[in-house]
């Protein structure tokens, strides 16, 4: 694991400048720097910088920038190609000087053309000039495990692993997209292609970006290139079902080996994330099924025993025979973080579990280069509680359209009626776009866009109609690949880990492992109330079923109490209204208000009570990333 960088531009970008830009993301590699900029045609130079963290083939042969022996190809890639030593097999007419998978892209490049995306199976991130056809290009993994920036600012091209980068280059000119705000506030994460900045955005998981060089500064002649379109794939595969359960849990257990299996092979120390839940426990004990010593695994606690969950790691990791470790933490280890959030989640992100997976990785960076994780789980085989609701919500959706449209008929006045049913009933009834069904409810859409106070992106995702889905369960699992996974949970782990120069792997999200999910059944994800069901299964065949039977949880952090307490003062500094008028985000008057109402009001209340702790957390987290990076 990496972080690249790199521009193009016929405006005067020194080398000097180069590695300030490349070294802001120091912490993602710090066992080596390259930085090299190169003559093009027509006055543009191009500029590809690396920072390494060393994972497979620790020799300078690693270096990067990389360059194929004609000088034809440079590329500065982030990430690991799992099925690299497969490929190469395939290009014995390459003259290979290294055992890494950096030059098995350039390899493939030349044998395959860009199409040689199709062959890796990984995360990754790639950078990737071609001196021939004169064409940068910029390659992002299928499902976004890797993050990748891009820019045209006043001609000038940007690219970069992290927003830093592309701020510490000469000419960025900062200018906030308020009207992403709204958005941002309820969901607690930017999705791309957006991010926080005009001109800025992350390149779409699946996708190819090709970039002539002579036409740099015209967006235009840019060409996107999807190479794993997600609804796509999911109705090939699921034209092609695995009808037989007995079937199906056999081959996704094998898949889900090899997978781990794959993940496992590095030249720096390995292990694995355990909290103890279905996830990480599968990936865990495949990880000791394969391993010939014990896997080091790694788990916090809380010293709050309403929060703490670190015994049941401890029993499984007994159960297994891992070498376990634990640290526990107290709420005051998790509040010294708040302050760093910025710092390494360089645009506004609010999702709270990023403290404890901070924590976490810094406990395991102390003995380990690599860790296993579980993520995918939940998206890919109907993981989350909210699928449950939305699966009630289908089964009462006829009787809700029937609600809302007697309401429109002539004598009635909606907003009575529609007024006087219950909440539940109330959102049903509501609920009546086609590209946003399942994602329920308003009302923080509402207060969030009166928040800001000016036109706005819609904040919810009014793309559901491209999945052709019908079962509202799957169309919601599909929309949660297309955004909050990348958005939120790979975006999370990934700026977690790199913060301690720690690399996570996640078998869930092998290639033939998503792939193949797709041809499963829905029943044999959710069957009865169950989630789960198929992954539960094939977890019971290493740990007894009693030991995993208990409610869901995650790591928590408590939200209203801070906001209500250590961070009050702070919060209200950044809510008044001289502050917000002299920012000019805000509706300084409606978030003044609205913010003094929220600390006035019982935690246990409703209204603008603890319901909103987490509107309120996004709102503190953007103002907080704003003091820093705007100063």
């Amino acid at each position: 694991m990496c972080g690249i960088c790199g521009f193009i531009t016929q405006k005067d970008i020194s080398i000097e400048q180069l590695r300030a830009m490349n070294d802001t993301m120091y912490h993602r590699g710090p066992d080596d720097a390259g930085v090299e900029i190169y003559v093009g045609k027509k006055l543009y130079t191009i500029g590809l910088a690396q920072r390494r963290l060393s994972i497979l083939d620790l020799s300078p042969l690693g270096h990067q920038p990389m360059h194929s022996p004609n000088g034809r190809i440079s590329v500065v890639y982030n990430g690991e190609i799992y099925n690299f030593s497969d490929i190469k097999k395939e290009l014995t007419d390459y003259p290979f000087q290294s055992s890494c998978d950096t030059e098995v892209i350039i390899a493939a490049y030349l044998k395959w053309g860009i199409d040689c995306v199709h062959k890796f199976n990984g995360m990754f991130a790639i950078a990737l000039y071609d001196r021939e056809t004169d064409s940068l290009y910029l390659v992002r993994d299928r499902i976004g495990k890797k993050p990748l920036y891009y820019a045209c600012i006043q001609g000038t091209v940007l690219f970069g692993s992290e927003l830093k980068p592309i701020m510490a280059a000469p000419g960025f000119s900062a200018s906030i997209r308020q009207d992403i705000l709204p958005r941002y506030l309820t969901q607690h994460y930017i999705n791309a292609p957006d991010t926080i900045y005009e001109n800025v955005y992350k390149l779409e998981p699946g996708m190819i970006l090709e970039i002539p060089v002579c036409e740099a500064g015209n967006m235009e002649a840019w060409k996107k290139i999807p190479y794993w379109d997600l609804p796509k794939v999911y109705h090939e595969k699921k034209a092609n079902p695995v009808r037989n359960y007995k079937q199906a849990k056999k081959e996704l257990k094998e898949l889900l080996k090899q997978a781990t299996a794959s993940r496992m092979i590095s030249d720096v120390p390995l292990g694995a994330f355990l909290s103890g839940g279905y996830d990480s426990t599968l990936i865990t004990a495949l990880a000791q099924e394969v391993s010939d010593t014990p896997v080091k695994t790694y788990a916090i606690g809380f010293e709050d025993k309403e929060y703490d969950e670190a015994q049941y790691a401890r029993e499984v990791a007994a159960y297994l025979g891992t070498n376990h470790t634990e640290a526990y933490i107290s709420e005051a280890d998790m509040f010294e973080l708040v302050e760093s959030i910025p710092k390494f989640y360089d645009e506004p992100f609010a999702d709270s579990s990023q403290i404890p997976s901070m924590l976490v990785a810094k406990v395991a960076k102390k003995d380990v280069t690599v860790a296993l994780s579980g993520d995918g789980g939940d998206e890919f085989y109907c993981g989350y509680n909210v699928y449950d609701r939305i699966g009630q919500a289908q089964k009462l959706d006829g009787v809700g359209n029937l609600t809302y449209h007697i309401s429109q008929m002539p004598g009635f006045k909606q907003a009575d009626m529609l007024s006087k049913l219950p909440f539940k009933a109330r959102v049903i009834a509501m609920n009546r776009n086609h590209g946003t069904k399942t994602q329920l409810g308003d009302s923080y859409s509402q207060v969030a866009k009166q928040m800001v106070g000016v036109d706005a992106i819609p904040c919810k995702y009014e793309i559901e109609q491209k999945y052709a889905e019908h079962n509202w369960q799957m169309r919601r699992m599909l929309l949660d690949m297309d955004t909050y996974l990348p958005g939120d949970i790979l975006c999370k782990v990934d700026r977690a880990s790199m913060k301690y120069s720690l690399e996570t792997r996640c078998p869930i999200l092998d290639k033939d492992v998503m792939e193949y999910s797709f041809r499963l059944p829905h029943h044999f994800k959710y069957a009865d109330g169950v989630k789960k069901k198929i992954l539960k299964d094939i977890v019971y065949d290493y740990v007894p079923r009693e030991m995993m039977e208990r409610p869901k949880t995650g790591f928590s952090v408590p939200l209203d109490k801070w906001l209500r307490g250590g961070l009050k003062e702070q919060l209200l500094t950044y809510s008044d209204t001289a502050y917000l008028r002299n920012q000019n985000l805000f509706d300084a008057e409606y978030v003044s208000t609205f913010v003094k109402q929220y600390l006035q009001t019982g935690d246990k209340g409703h209204g603008t009570g603890a319901n909103y702790s987490r509107m309120m957390w996004a709102f503190f987290v953007f103002q907080q990333w704003y003091a820093q990076y705007r100063k």
